[in-house]
């Protein structure tokens, strides 16, 4: 079984080979094709092991330890059912990536700026997944942050790049910090950094609720929970769309494999109140995504704060996991996990095939601002077809795969009656009225995303000249809005194929899905609930040939043409339209004031003034100003202050060194 292991590590050991030779090839034109060629094949046939690995022996966990890292510890690596699940979502997701780079990779300006460090990213997260002890994941966190690090600052050019980049490797460096001191304490006076050693520890409740708290920090940071969240809006509008997918739909999947591996495998049983903790950032963290979400204009900053909606609705799912597993009640611990981990797989499907098509978008107008996009439904039908596809998806609407996963979240919180803690008792209904209100803004966010970029008519010239994109971007959006909808109608094989994951952190699984009768899926009992992707696939099909049939065999077959409403004028215009900012403008008043401190200020001209009124929107990120902000300026006063130290002459280096010494020497004497 160690072979499985072994035969694992050669797909980052190939992906390191590619990583060199798009290093030494990156200005050949053929290098594109072969770099993202290759990651495709690597990929591809990882996937292919841990598939036949999870067929085969479904429970095993077969390891191996390198004669490298610490030396008494070594390089540990491991594939359990929770890495190979994690495994499936970053192959797979870099499999599909790999063939929309194919094509997305030829309109590149700088490929020799993206291509050594793709596959090098793919490498560091499939490292992190397989990682066995301290040493090996947090050498490969690093490994992984700095090569994505190293994509964000491709176009590093553009003055808003820089500054993104150096934010990300600000928080990314805080993040790592966090995580390194949570496996010190899971490790304790031992040192030990092996993962088995750290299940046997079983730390304190004062230690345990430290490493809880790192974890949020560590992980969250590279998730994007709130408030930890300020470089994802900044990140992925500076990187390559196909990086921006990655990133946003897989890279932020591997930190929520290490929040599961550490709280739920290494940490032990949980405390009640854990539960708690992160279903509160997990519900703050998804409405105020969302929100943040509405307000903008960039077609890739709002999927990039839509991320972080998602991400919370995880967080939530976890929380409610917690709790129920401290609480002793495995079946509902069971659902509630499986829920998020559906979450996971289906945020990477349709947030990945979202910024694809803003990739397409991209290429084809240049322009990511929605308000200088609209009609691109007559230029790029396929792209707005599988876009389509994503925002209904990522809006949880039937029959597609974000329902069925947030309704699988929504039966474990109706499950919250029977936890024991009152604080429980309300805290868990009120963090599922926040969920449902993300839920609703995101439905109002992609009608908004869709009906703005796609509807209507052009608002620019760069649209008039847009054409479709190549067919590997189309090949592989497609690939992605098919698995949306095969997630969502057979959703009890994905059910059941999370059963050993389940099983390994809580003790316990949902019910056999795939034996109900029409494939339905029933979480809890059939008195309780139950719901069938399938049929509601059908009804929705069927309905629709039958309306298209009778419209055109009964109805008059003359095509009717008529203008457009104008809004009360009699020549209709682009500018007419309803605009990304006119669309927000209501949920903007009812919640800007406390999630962003909107304020609006309208210019009116003179009586008798030819000079148009003017509407300016003032919003601010509260999380930036509150927690950053004053971090910056501290760091910025001292590093002016501080600055003169380089203009010293050499008497002056050499008795600040003497001091230095003389104070090391007296804490030294007084240590007790």
């Amino acid at each position: 079984m160690n072979s499985t292991v072994a035969l694992l590590l050669c797909g980052p050991a190939a992906l390191l080979t590619t990583a060199i030779l798009g290093a030494a090839a990156g200005r050949h034109t053929a290098a594109t094709r072969l770099v993202y060629g290759a990651a495709f094949v690597i990929s591809a046939a990882v996937l292919a092991i841990v598939a036949g690995h999870l067929a085969s022996n479904p429970g095993e966990a077969p390891a191996i330890a390198l004669p490298l890292g610490l030396p008494w510890t070594g390089a540990r690596f491991r594939l359990d059912s929770l890495s190979a699940f994690f495994l499936v979502v970053v192959n797979l997701g870099g499999a599909v990536t790999s063939l929309y780079a194919l094509g997305y990779g030829r309109h590149e300006s700088a490929p020799h700026r993206v291509l050594p460090f793709y596959p090098a990213f793919l490498a560091g997260m499939n490292l992190v997944v397989l990682a066995d002890d301290a040493f090996s994941f947090l050498l490969s966190w690093e490994f992984m942050s700095l090569a994505s690090w190293a994509l964000v600052m491709a176009h590093h050019r553009d003055e808003a790049n820089r500054r993104a980049g150096t934010i990300y490797l600000v928080m990314a460096s805080f993040g790592t910090m966090a995580l390194l001191l949570a496996f010190g304490l899971l490790a304790g006076p031992a040192g030990t950094y092996a993962f088995d050693a750290m299940r046997a520890a079983h730390p304190g409740p004062l230690a345990a609720g430290a490493v809880l708290g790192l974890m949020l920090l560590g992980a969250g940071s590279k998730a994007g929970l709130v408030p930890l969240h300020a470089w994802l809006p900044l990140a992925h509008p500076a990187a390559p769309s196909h990086v921006s997918a990655l990133m946003s739909g897989i890279m932020t999947k591997v930190a929520i494999y290490g929040f599961i591996r550490v709280v739920f495998d290494l940490l032990g049983e949980p405390a009640w109140w854990s539960g708690i903790a992160v279903l509160l950032i997990g519900g703050a963290t998804a409405v105020l995504g969302i929100l943040h979400a509405l307000m903008e204009n960039d077609l890739k900053r709002l999927l990039a704060y839509s991320t972080i909606e998602n991400i919370g609705v995880i967080f939530a799912s976890l929380g409610l996991a917690l709790a129920f597993k401290a609480n002793a009640m495995p079946s509902a611990a069971a659902l509630a996990l499986t829920a998020a981990l559906f979450h996971v797989l289906n945020h990477s499907f349709f947030k990945s095939l979202l910024f694809f098509g803003a990739g397409a978008v991209l290429t084809s107008t240049g322009e990511r601002d929605m308000e200088k996009l609209g009609g691109l439904i007559h230029r790029l039908p396929v792209t707005s077809f599988v876009f389509l596809i994503g925002c209904v998806s990522i809006s949880a609407l039937p029959p597609f795969n974000g329902f069925a996963s947030e309704w699988l979240v929504f039966q474990a919180i109706l499950r919250s009656p029977e936890l024991p803690q009152w604080g429980l008792k309300v805290i868990v209904p009120a963090v599922g009225g926040l969920l449902a209100l993300s839920a609703a803004l995101a439905a109002a966010c992609f009608v908004k995303a869709f009906g703005i970029t796609f509807l209507g008519r052009a608002r620019s010239a760069a649209v008039e000249r847009a054409h479709e994109v190549d067919r590997w971007s189309l090949a592989a959006m497609a690939v992605l809005a098919a698995f949306c909808l095969l997630a969502g109608i057979l959703p009890g094989l994905v059910i059941d194929g999370l059963s050993s994951v389940t099983l390994s952190l809580i003790g316990d699984r949902m019910p056999v899905q795939v034996a109900e009768l029409w494939l339905s899926i029933v979480p809890i009992a059939e008195s309780r609930s139950s719901y069938n992707g399938l049929l509601v696939f059908g009804f929705i099909a069927i309905s629709a040939s039958l309306a298209a049939f009778f419209i055109h065999r009964f109805a008059s077959h003359a095509l009717r043409r008529g203008i457009a409403w104008g809004c009360g004028f009699a020549d209709a215009v682009p500018a007419a339209q309803y605009t990304a900012v006119s669309f927000a403008q209501p949920i903007r008043r009812v919640f800007g004031s406390f999630a962003f401190r909107a304020r609006e200020t309208v210019e009116m001209p003179a009586p008798g003034s030819l000079d148009p009124a003017r509407l300016r929107v003032d919003m601010h990120d509260v999380a930036w100003e509150i927690f950053y902000q004053p971090i910056a300026g501290a760091i910025d006063f001292a590093t002016e202050r501080l600055n003169h130290l380089q203009f010293l002459t050499i008497r002056r280096y050499l008795t600040l060194v003497f001091l230095y010494l003389v104070i090391l020497l007296l804490v030294l004497a007084l240590w007790p």
